[in-house]
């Protein structure tokens, strides 16, 4: 499980990201997978999950993870949205009652919150949905909650890193379209391209006047012992992989 130290100040949030460690699964998925996508046993999944969320002293039966599809979707959420089939990959809650969860396994999970309003959300972000307008939109959703860009605090949890997120001319061009200077999230050597996501993120974040972005040296594929990893076990030829789990929530006794 990985905390930002910065985070704790904020008594009133809990927010965490998991990692592999600790759960009761198998094989590929060993040992804290919580993807029910994924093609272990749905109860092993469902006790990591709850093993993950009494490691940080909330419930399960209060986590809502939505179906993620690499979209630039996020919506609203709140108690009565339990146990809902909710397709987006974005969630965002003023709620105290419920915890928003999300998925990854190289993608980016990242955290917004607005510790003057109590407004939280938890994001998926691969390359798509980075590009195609997920960070814009939680932010844009939050003022519209009545956030302030000032107030707003984002954390991006572990993805891949910039040496293992190799590319091909398809994947640049698309990129370069969007705006020629994407070029510096690039590293190409010897017609050998990798994208750094992570710093993608981080200025795309920036640029919609966000301030204050925690961010780590993580890398999933390269830290098998942590992390679950789609582009590690696509390239190992195993028959599926695991997915971490991030959360994140408001504390009831938040009185601000």
């Amino acid at each position: 499980m990985f905390i930002f130290k910065e985070t704790n100040k904020y008594s009133h949030i809990k927010c965490a990201f998991f990692s592999r460690k600790k759960g009761i699964s198998n094989g590929v998925y060993k040992s804290l997978n919580c993807g029910l996508n994924s093609k272990d046993k749905k109860s092993n999944v469902l006790k990591n999950r709850i093993i993950a969320l009494e490691k940080i002293g909330l419930n399960k039966k209060n986590l809502i993870i939505p179906n993620q599809i690499h979209s630039n979707k996020i919506k609203i959420v709140d108690e009565n949205s339990i146990n809902q089939n909710i397709t987006a990959d974005g969630l965002l809650t003023k709620s105290n009652k419920i915890v928003l969860g999300i998925l990854t396994a190289d993608c980016a999970p990242i955290f917004f919150f607005d510790c003057k309003e109590n407004i939280i959300s938890a994001v998926h972000a691969g390359w798509r949905g980075a590009k195609n307008g997920i960070i814009k939109n939680t932010i844009k959703l939050m003022l519209e909650c009545g956030s302030k860009l000032d107030n707003i605090i984002s954390c991006i949890g572990p993805c891949i890193g910039k040496e293992s997120y190799k590319v091909n001319n398809d994947f640049f061009r698309k990129f370069i379209i969007e705006n020629s200077q994407n070029k510096k999230f690039f590293l190409i050597k010897k017609n050998i391209m990798n994208f750094n996501l992570k710093y993608y993120i981080i200025e795309k974040i920036k640029n919609f006047g966000v301030k204050k972005v925690l961010f780590g040296s993580f890398d999933t594929f390269k830290d098998k012992k942590n992390f679950f990893s789609y582009r590690r076990s696509l390239m190992s030829k195993e028959k599926d992989y695991g997915r971490c789990l991030s959360v994140i929530s408001i504390n009831e006794i938040s009185s601000l």
